[in-house]
């Protein structure tokens, strides 16, 4: 079995496809779109994408293209602690420039500004491009914001650890597929996530549709809007719904139907965690 993931190695999703398919063949793409397409164009049998990070938010990326491009949903959810280290070259003492992906960045803002506030910030796909480019530019004045698994797996020196904003720091990561995989995690709750389209001649649209839910004490743990990409002010929104009770999600969706609201099922699944061995686990 084969499960794509945003690379290269030493990457929170590279620790995380460890975790969760460890005996599995483990494939790097480039960019979060090119993970989702591995799964569509039947290169693997599984894909692993980050959605969300509880201190930056929705990964835009992921969630887009899973509602405006993707006819696929997420059989599972994986939650994976963050912990942000700063890193260099052995011997590097200079850092003019701090390469990471938006995400890490703007999780150890509060650190650069303090520490290095003349560095450049540069964007790179994902944390561990970004340790693994200083790692093959030895004479520059480079540093990186990745995983401690990065700094093991292209030789690099932490200067700071744990670097993040806030302790409370964790990613959700969505597994793309056609069923729930073999997942050596115990499962948790389960959740359902729908993307909803309301109708322009419904007023109160959006209150009338969490209301299927609110007076059938069905709990809603997320709701974000995104814009429908169709004209300035249009939007469609993402609900995370509570699927303990899958009968009463089941009338909900029915009601919404009912009233016009259209939908879009981007997963059911149930959630794993992986255990926070705190610093030196990453």
């Amino acid at each position: 079995m084969k499960i794509a993931y945003l690379g290269p190695k030493g990457s929170f999703s590279h620790h995380v496809v460890q975790t969760a398919f460890p005996k599995e063949k483990l494939q790097a793409f480039a960019n979060i779109t090119d993970v989702i397409k591995a799964y569509e164009q039947g290169l693997v049998d599984y894909s692993v994408v980050p959605v969300e990070n509880s201190i930056e938010g929705s990964v835009h990326e992921s969630l887009d293209y899973l509602f405006h491009q993707a006819d696929i949903q997420a059989v599972a959810e994986i939650v994976q602690p963050i912990h942000q280290q700063l890193m260099v070259v052995p011997g590097q003492s200079e850092i003019e420039k701090i390469f990471s992906h938006p995400q890490a960045l703007a999780q150890g803002k509060k650190f650069i500004e303090e520490h290095y506030p003349e560095a450049q910030l540069e964007v790179t796909a994902s944390t561990a491009y970004a340790a693994r480019f200083i790692a093959e530019h030895p004479d520059q004045p480079f540093a990186a914001i990745a995983p401690r698994n990065s700094a093991r797996e292209y030789g690099l020196e932490l200067i700071a650890e744990n670097i993040q904003e806030m302790e409370a720091n964790f990613t959700r990561f969505w597994v793309l597929g056609a069923e729930i995989p073999k997942i050596p995690l115990k499962p948790q709750a389960e959740k359902m996530s729908l993307a909803l389209t309301l109708p322009d001649n419904l007023p109160g649209a959006l209150y009338k549709a969490l209301s299927t839910f609110a007076w059938r004490g069905i709990d809603l743990t997320k709701i974000e809007s995104r814009p429908l990409k169709t004209a300035l002010g249009e939007y469609f929104f993402i609900i995370d719904v509570d699927y303990s009770d899958k009968e009463l999600v089941h009338f909900a969706r029915q009601e919404l139907e009912a009233i016009g609201i259209q939908y879009k099922i981007l997963g059911t699944y149930p959630i794993f965690t992986i255990r926070d061995l705190g610093k030196e686990s990453l």
